[in-house]
């Protein structure tokens, strides 16, 4: 059906809130627009108005959760895939961290100011020297709109690039396979994986190193307290068990 395919975020999310309140009107655009579109219907009962999903309306909301969980899942099997693909290269990742970053001035003369970022996948290299941990972070995206959201947030941009000698953003495929960007859409100071119709990732662009001695003390505790993804002797940690 037309109108389900075309349901925005904030349209479903609409819908959502009706379905699960008792129907009260916001009488807004959204609200019209979904009207419009048959995807709710109005009432009045007991003295007040209300509204509610139509059949359609509830048809919608359930393809919109769909397609949200093969995101979801996209989304966490490309994570999965770069955090196993640094292991292979020698080094420790994390999923899932949220670290403290330092954002720089938002004008000259002001303070810099601290902020929680949560990189995809941040990994640093498997060494005892503190100099060389050489910290990357990965931001993953399955989606043009998430991508396109993201990238209009540079101070998240700016936490990233604190935190990691180098930022990459790893660009995936959407629901019909197609392409969701490449190095153009993406700043220059980050570099640019795009995975390919052949499932192999390729890189558009290598990302700028930036100089970092070594980690923040409060990164590492953050490190310290996480677990990192398995490595590459998982298989063989379970061949000497006899698993």
């Amino acid at each position: 059906m037309g109108p389900a395919t075309a349901l925005s975020r904030p349209h479903a999310r609409r819908l959502r809130e009706v379905y699960r309140s008792a129907g009260w009107p916001w009488q807004d655009v959204v609200e019209l627009e979904l009207l419009a579109l048959g995807l709710l219907e109005r009432l009045h009962a007991d003295g007040r108005d209300s509204v509610r999903l139509t059949e359609a309306g509830i048809q919608a909301v359930a393809q919109a959760a769909v397609r949200n969980q093969r995101a979801r899942s996209a989304h966490e099997t490309l994570v999965e895939r770069v955090a196993r693909e640094q292991g292979r290269a020698g080094r420790i990742a994390w999923r899932g961290l949220a670290l403290r970053a330092l954002l720089p001035p938002a004008a000259e003369g002001a303070d810099p100011s601290w902020c929680m970022a949560c990189p995809d996948v941040f990994s640093i290299r498997n060494t005892s020297v503190a100099a060389y941990v050489d910290p990357v972070v990965h931001e993953i995206k399955v989606s043009r709109a998430d991508l396109l959201g993201d990238l209009r947030k540079p101070a998240k941009r700016q936490a990233y690039l604190d935190l990691g000698g180098q930022c990459w953003y790893v660009l995936g495929r959407d629901a019909r396979g197609r392409a969701i960007g490449d190095a153009d859409d993406v700043p220059a100071e980050c570099g640019v994986l795009v995975l390919q119709e052949d499932g192999q990732l390729s890189v558009q662009r290598n990302a700028q190193r930036r100089e970092r001695l070594a980690l923040p003390h409060h990164v590492w505790m953050a490190l310290a307290r996480a677990t990192p993804c398995a490595g590459l002797d998982e298989d063989a940690q379970q061949l000497l068990r006899g698993d």
